[in-house]
């Protein structure tokens, strides 16, 4: 039961914004979720939507099939890999880490189950809270072709897209580097935007004339830093919600540590991460990322 997707017996560990709309997705699919976070008001709020509740890690990871993990750094995916789940969890459990975190520490732990006889995936996703909600995440997933093959419908339930990346840390790589370059266009588009109105184009106008230019990017078209323009992004709620910039911030830097483990120059990446460093301290950690327009503009108030 669970290889070929049927219904599983799935341990959901780390029920934050991102994980607490996905474990509920896998319940609409038919799984068992078993579901543990720290916080008491997460694991509630996914038990009200169908979770099963575990009193812990190990509880919840014993006789799964299929493990689950949302977490939100480096150190706490491998405390919990190798205090709760390694030896907890059968064996014969697929391991599915949805976390973002560094390239060489995905790596590690994904070495470290294989040595224990685990299989296991790097899988973050890109989309933000209304995607884990809704079921439209897209995920990017490291590891071999047969661990790939085993996990692909267990994430299905959570995706739009699920797509191969390649080999262990795969997944990682390619979420860092798609999101330093969104925070380098977003802040360029932030930029042209307050320059635009500056210059006394409107900005619904410079929008209409950009976004089919070629000064177009999902930043601009799909979310859209300016609040009345183009379709509703987190800056028509005051810059609630969406992508926080913490988070973005977050993103920038594990991009900057491996370029300079690649020994790769990345000056834009550069830029942007000192751009989001300085509106996370005035801050706006809590704000959506296209929220940094505030302090571009000179108009943001913490």
């Amino acid at each position: 039961m669970g290889r070929d997707g049927n219904m599983a017996r799935i341990a959901f560990i780390g029920l934050g914004h991102m994980g607490g709309g996905m474990a509920p997705n896998l319940v609409k699919a038919g799984h068992e979720v078993r579901a543990f976070d720290l916080s008491e008001d997460a694991l509630s709020k996914a038990c009200e939507q169908g979770c099963g509740r575990a009193g812990s890690t190990e509880e919840a990871v014993k006789d799964a099939e299929v493990v689950v993990t949302m977490l939100p750094a480096a150190k706490h995916v491998l405390d919990v890999y190798r205090s709760n789940v390694f030896g907890n969890a059968p064996t014969s459990a697929l391991l599915i880490d949805c976390s973002t975190i560094d390239v060489a520490s995905a790596r590690t732990v994904e070495e470290e189950a294989k040595a224990k006889g685990y299989e296991m995936v790097d899988a973050p996703v890109s989309g933000g809270i209304a995607a884990a909600a809704g079921g439209t995440l897209a995920f990017m997933v490291g590891g071999s072709d047969e661990a790939f093959a085993r996990a692909k419908p267990f994430i299905e339930p959570m995706a739009k897209a699920v797509i191969h990346a390649g080999g262990p840390g795969a997944g990682q790589a390619a979420k860092i580097c798609n999101n330093m370059i969104l925070g380098a266009t977003m802040a360029a588009t932030c930029e042209g935007f307050v320059l635009a109105q500056k210059l006394g184009l409107d900005p619904q106008v410079f929008f209409d004339i950009s976004s089919q230019a070629s000064g177009q990017s999902w930043s601009m078209t799909s979310y859209c830093p300016v609040p009345g323009v183009g379709p509703k992004t987190p800056a028509d709620n005051g810059y609630e919600g969406g992508f926080a910039a913490a988070l973005m911030l977050k993103d920038l830097k594990l991009a900057m540590e491996a370029a300079k483990q690649a020994g790769v120059d990345v000056e834009m990446g550069e830029e942007a991460e000192e751009l989001y460093e300085e509106f996370v301290g005035k801050g706006g950690g809590n704000k959506d990322f296209s929220g940094i327009i505030k302090m571009i503009d000179g108009t943001w108030n913490a």
